[in-house]
């Protein structure tokens, strides 16, 4: 296996892993937050979502980027798989976009994100990204626990 297919795995087992907390969360605590600080659980997935095309816009750019339409955006918040759905056709164009980067692609290709303080190869920043939603599916499951909610097996 090569390091994009690696990569396109990972890519796919931290979704899979995050689809299965997503759907574990009652309808009822969608919109449970642990302080008025926090993100809403409905909140924090879109925002997974919402990265995630961020994130290929600024691949393909190669940079951050200076201003960033982002379609969803006023979306009202309704179901974990009204997100999903939505989210469907960005997700497959960004693991499009990852099927066609070679292994060169993947350490020659720098992406500028000095507005946040790094320049990174491609390949460490897929995985950053990848890192990204982990990280928040383990503040979900945080989450669940400060809710008293029962938390889904993740690792199978």
């Amino acid at each position: 296996m090569n390091s994009t297919n690696l990569i396109i795995f990972n890519f796919n087992e931290v979704r899979r892993r995050s689809i299965k907390v997503w759907n574990s969360i009652p309808d009822n605590k969608l919109n449970w937050k642990p302080d008025d600080e926090a993100m809403t659980c409905l909140e924090m997935i879109r925002h997974v979502l919402e990265s995630e095309h961020y994130y290929h816009l600024a691949l393909n750019n190669r940079k951050s980027l200076s201003l960033f339409d982002s379609p969803f955006e006023n979306r009202p918040f309704t179901t974990v798989k009204s997100e999903l759905d939505f989210a469907e056709p960005y997700r497959k164009q960004f693991m499009n976009t990852i099927k066609s980067y070679s292994e060169e692609d993947l350490s020659n290709i720098k992406i500028d994100r000095s507005d946040s303080g790094y320049i990174r190869d491609l390949g460490d920043m897929l995985l950053r990204i990848a890192y990204h939603e982990s990280v928040h599916t383990g503040q979900l499951l945080d989450y669940l626990r400060s809710a008293g909610i029962p938390r889904i097996r993740i690792w199978d």
